[in-house]
């Protein structure tokens, strides 16, 4: 069975960073290949097949970028390491890490396959930055980009992330978990668990639901922390909702170990950001609150607006005002609401199952192992 090296940060809890879920969930249902995942010292194999591979120390950083040592442990990995019959590469383009795989796999000929987890920001020359033997975009939106800038056609496959399966709730769980997050039963609940400086989707969330003016409403900001100037991001949010009135009805929960509970519990996810930059194509809690049934608002001219043509998501122009017109309308009709979740967890958990995506990869490692 031909073993496949997994070149990601480590595969270990917690599990809140999409591109290492992504891996964990590959290679856990990989059914022809044996996965070789990267971790550190001693840890537990996440999933029931393969094995681990020390690459990194036990003092890793655990954030959502490896540091610079760290990078250079895992390219000496790929130069000295135990030999495997393919490399999978999980990270954003970015001109060191495609310099590093590219000399390493010249090195050591082992055919590769990249994974691109967020796509470069506006005017990079992503042509400089691919090197693998096939690139697999996870959207249709990222492939059309690197098509548009001369990348071969036939070196770029289209493979959607994965989301493993979630329980659907029932109106007694949704209720037993607002009791328990200590959130109004009755109130409409809204939730932004996104970024707080990419994209700007935090500061539209604000903006549409101060416009959208249901006094017995509530908004979630279940963001994450990915930089030293998140900070300074946060302040600049809570000063625009003091400003815009909505204050007393924001509750700030920052990173959060329930988002799962969260987002069931909650009446609309609102992920209305305006590109994708330092996100996956289509973020994991997108399709996380797709399988959980829940209606998920999505911008129009992002990556993920491609889930709102399946029937997965409701795409709606990048503005306050057109998310709270949004959502006034759907509020206003219950039994189109809930077809909206249902047609959102139907698309979840067939296309982006990991059976499926696992299978897909598969067929790629053979076609280019052959």
């Amino acid at each position: 069975m031909a073993e496949v090296l997994f070149v990601s940060k480590p595969v270990a809890p917690p599990w809140n960073d999409s591109s290492k879920n992504l891996v964990r969930d590959i290679a856990g249902h990989l059914r022809r290949h044996s996965p070789v995942l990267m971790g550190r010292p001693g840890q537990a194999n996440p999933i029931d097949r393969g094995r681990i591979e020390a690459v990194y120390g036990a003092a890793s950083s655990g954030g959502f970028a490896p540091s610079a040592r760290e990078n250079l442990g895992v390219f000496r990995h790929l130069l000295l390491g135990r030999s495997v019959d393919l490399w999978h590469f999980f990270f954003a383009p970015n001109p060191k890490s495609s310099a590093a795989g590219r000399l390493a796999g010249a090195i050591r000929r082992v055919p590769s396959v990249h994974t691109v987890c967020s796509v470069p920001a506006e005017g990079v020359d992503v042509r400089k930055l691919l090197f693998a033997d096939a690139t697999v975009a996870l959207s249709r939106s990222a492939y059309e980009r690197f098509r548009q800038e001369g990348v071969s056609e036939s070196a770029l496959r289209v493979i959607p992330p994965s989301v493993p399966p979630l329980a659907e709730p029932t109106s007694l769980e949704r209720a037993q978990l607002r009791e328990k997050h200590e959130l109004p039963e009755a109130a409409p609940i809204w939730i932004y668990p996104g970024d707080l400086e990419f994209g700007g989707g935090a500061e539209i969330a604000l903006q549409g639901f101060a416009a959208w003016n249901r006094s017995d409403s509530m908004l979630l900001m279940a963001c994450r922390r990915k930089t030293p100037r998140a900070d300074e991001a946060l302040s600049q949010l809570h000063a625009k909702a003091k400003q815009w009135g909505i204050e007393a009805r924001v509750r700030w929960l920052g990173e959060t170990q329930h988002i799962h509970e969260l987002l069931a519990l909650s009446d609309f996810v609102v992920l209305v950001n305006r590109t994708a930059y330092a996100k996956m194509d289509y973020p994991l809690v997108a399709l996380e609150s797709m399988c959980l049934a829940r209606p998920v608002l999505v911008g129009k001219g992002s990556p993920s607006a491609e889930l709102a043509e399946g029937g997965g998501a409701i795409a709606v122009e990048t503005s306050g005002e057109a998310l709270a017109e949004a959502i006034e309308n759907l509020s206003a009709d219950e039994a189109s609401m809930r077809a909206v979740g249902q047609r959102a967890r139907a698309l979840a958990t067939s296309k982006f199952s990991p059976q499926e995506v696992a299978e897909a990869y598969e067929l790629l490692y053979e076609e280019i192992h052959a």
